[in-house]
């Protein structure tokens, strides 16, 4: 997408914000409560797993995680929702603190860093495809905009992890096949 693109779907996107003020649809309300359902799992999830992080980087990836992409995308979807006059939903988890230094848990009850990195990996990838699947959902420009901004984020965050996983030797070595 090229600067222009950009600056055109911003200036669209502001105009429907502006002069239609469709409320979402059944469609699209249930993948906003299901953003929310999975985003609160996600962020107690993420909380312990900083808790038992040992590596610095892998631990401000965790924090980043959850205070940039997961706790604004389920505040975003919890706000729409409430706009719509719909209700939240009930589940909660309970909110748990970041704690200064990994917690002093024996290796058998808890994960590595590379195990906590590849877990990132495969939970990143789970709710980037779901965020993709509301959005080709969806018929709100301001949704699918919302949407668009998850999966802007979420580049920049596997590129991240990407690099974290390469420089840290935490890669799983995976065999050629010899053809």
């Amino acid at each position: 997408m090229t600067i222009a693109d950009k600056i055109m779907a911003q200036a669209d996107t502001a105009l429907n914000m502006m002069f239609d003020k469709e409320p979402p649809n059944y469609v699209e309300s249930a993948a906003l409560y299901a953003s929310i359902m999975a985003g609160r799992q996600n962020v107690a999830t993420l909380a312990v797993l900083y808790n038992q992080a040992r590596d610095a980087d892998l631990r401000a990836l965790l924090k980043r995680s959850i205070d940039e992409q997961t706790e604004w995308l389920t505040n975003s979807a919890e706000k729409t929702l409430a706009a719509a006059g719909a209700d939240l939903p009930a589940l909660h988890f309970m909110k748990r603190d970041l704690v200064d230094k990994p917690l002093d848990l024996p290796e058998s009850a808890r994960f590595s860093d590379q195990e906590i990195a590849l877990l990132l990996a495969n939970m990143a990838k789970t709710s980037q495809l779901a965020v993709l699947g509301a959005m080709h959902n969806c018929y709100q420009p301001f949704l699918a905009k919302m949407y668009q901004d998850v999966l802007d984020k979420a580049t920049d965050y596997n590129f991240r992890l990407m690099q974290l996983v390469l420089n840290k030797g935490w890669l799983p070595h995976i065999h050629k096949l010899q053809h």
